[in-house]
């Protein structure tokens, strides 16, 4: 069996670096390396050549040019035992590089910084790591490559045991060279795609070439539903800390991301609390305290919420806690938690308690959904904040202060409910939602049923709608349940017909001009 004699390390991520490069040297591994690295291995007394040394070529162009060069790309390609490779190794003085570690210049973290200019960002290409570390993957029969400071210990493990990795480790290392190097290059085109390199076009929020990569972070059991294989992937922890309960599944990550982002429409605002069922909401009510605001939400709908998703803008308490651990529920998502509503809830060994971390900072990233077919579709976040100042009262009667605040409350959940979407809303609370119907008038006739199944009047209400009421119809209907006031986007052929008939039933309509369509 062939053993490891010599290594080429080169990293801008030195965590790790010493106690690795010890145990190589202890394994009588030759050591060389460039630059900062040299420098900082030298420094911890531990044997090392230069790779200028090596090749009997000096590092130039202020370090641009270092292992690009025959002797370290020879010694990482050449096949073991291939005659026609020894021979010329031979003929050349030759030498095999038996381990590569290297990570890359940090360009993600370089075009990261606000204050980053051009200059910069492409100082932190980096030309030689790429290079060595696809010649060390194609060459993984007989080379092992390393780009995780994670794997040292594996590695060294294995080297102390039988003076080398296995074919199967080695495999899995050349692997994640290509996704790394594969990510490092999307890295680099989607800022130059950004900061104007498009031949004349001008930059998009929507890239060119999609090529964002996802680490997996989590196998899931399921999918939405047991025939389904699904996973994590991405930073989702990064946002997400839970604290209690089984993993979650598939529908949970999607049920409480929805629950995260419509809770965040009322971060700053009085206590706020909202229960969702499959992405939708089904009660969102504010009070002065979370146990007032359950109160109002769960009043919406007391058959939906089992099973459902809590999300709460505030510190969870005691008192909430409790009164949330009187129905079965799957997730509960919060900013914080207290320690006493810590101990009430966990005490139900399989509901998940997620922590949000940053929460009043709304995610912008790019909405991506594949539909099928090797076909993806992105857009942008709706991210649209709410403000009467930017709204047009379009009836002959003004609304009153009252029915302001029940459009701003409304609105916000309107936002987040499936499309078509209505929702009737009184200034804190939530009072009847209809979602996801083939005809904005059942959808009407849902939120209506609902109401008046959980015992709520709708005199007095608002009507919210997430897009155009297209007939005087669905508007017709809202006033005959109570409503006496609207909101919607507008921009139907026959807004004048709706207007006419609020202005009959003396109901005032206010069109935001801002549809928020959600599939």
């Amino acid at each position: 069996m062939l053993v490891i004699r010599r290594a080429l390390i080169s990293v801008s991520d030195k965590n790790g670096l010493i106690p690795f490069v010890q145990g190589l040297v202890g394994k009588g591994i030759e050591i060389l390396s460039t630059g900062g690295t040299a420098r900082v291995i030298a420094e911890a007394g531990l044997p090392v050549k230069e790779i200028s040394e090596f090749t009997g070529f000096p590092e130039m162009l202020d370090g641009r040019v270092k292992t690009l060069h025959p002797k370290v790309h020879a010694g990482l390609l050449y096949i073991r035992g291939e005659d026609s490779h020894e021979k010329a190794m031979s003929e050349h003085d030759l030498s095999p590089i038996d381990l590569v570690v290297v990570n890359l210049y940090p360009f993600e973290e370089t075009v990261a910084k606000p204050d980053v200019t051009i200059e910069d960002a492409i100082e932190n290409i980096d030309i030689g790591g790429p290079s060595m570390l696809r010649s060390a993957a194609k060459n993984h029969a007989s080379v092992t490559v390393v780009t995780d400071p994670n794997d040292y210990d594996p590695i060294l493990k294995s080297i102390e045991e039988t003076g080398n990795t296995t074919l199967k480790q080695r495999q899995l290392l050349a692997l994640k060279v290509y996704q790394r190097t594969s990510a490092y290059d999307g890295a680099i085109s989607r800022y130059l795609e950004q900061v104007g390199y498009l031949g004349g076009e001008s930059p998009s929020a929507m890239p060119s070439v999609l090529n964002n990569q996802f680490p997996k972070v989590q196998a899931l059991r399921y999918g939405e539903n047991p025939k389904q294989e699904a996973g994590l992937y991405g930073n989702f922890s990064d946002r997400f800390d839970q604290l209690h309960g089984k993993a979650l599944s598939y529908n949970n990550i999607l049920d409480l991301t929805a629950a995260t982002e419509l809770i965040q429409e009322f971060d700053g605002d009085q206590p706020t609390l909202a229960i969702l069922k499959h992405t939708n909401p089904c009660g969102v009510g504010q009070g002065g305290n979370l146990a007032d605001a359950w109160e109002a939400a769960y009043a919406t709908d007391n058959q939906a919420p089992f099973g459902g998703i809590i999300a709460v803008n505030k510190t969870l308490d005691k008192s909430c806690a409790e009164m949330i651990s009187s129905i079965f529920s799957e997730v509960i998502v919060a900013p914080e938690f207290d320690d006493e509503a810590l101990k009430v809830l966990t005490a139900k060994k399989n509901l998940r308690l997620i922590k949000v971390a940053q929460f009043g900072e709304r995610s912008s990233d790019l909405r991506i959904r594949s539909v099928g077919f090797g076909s993806m579709l992105v857009q942008q976040p709706d991210t649209v904040s709410f403000n009467k100042d930017d709204w047009k009262v379009v009836t002959k009667r003004q609304p009153t202060e009252s029915e302001w605040k029940s459009m701003l409350f409304g609105q916000r959940v309107c936002k987040h409910v499936k499309s078509n979407a209505i929702v009737y809303s009184g200034s804190d609370r939530t009072l009847g939602i209809g979602a996801g119907q083939m005809s904005r008038v059942d959808a009407s006739r849902i939120a209506v049923w609902k109401a008046s199944d959980a015992g709520l009047n709708l005199n007095g209400s608002v009507v919210c709608s997430d897009a155009f009421f297209p007939f005087p119809d669905g508007l017709l209907a809202a006033a005959q349940s109570g409503a006496t006031a609207a909101i919607q986007p507008g921009g139907s052929v026959r807004d004048e017909e709706v207007i006419a008939a609020a202005d009959e039933k003396d109901m005032a309509m206010v069109f935001t001009g801002c549809r928020h369509f959600r599939h």
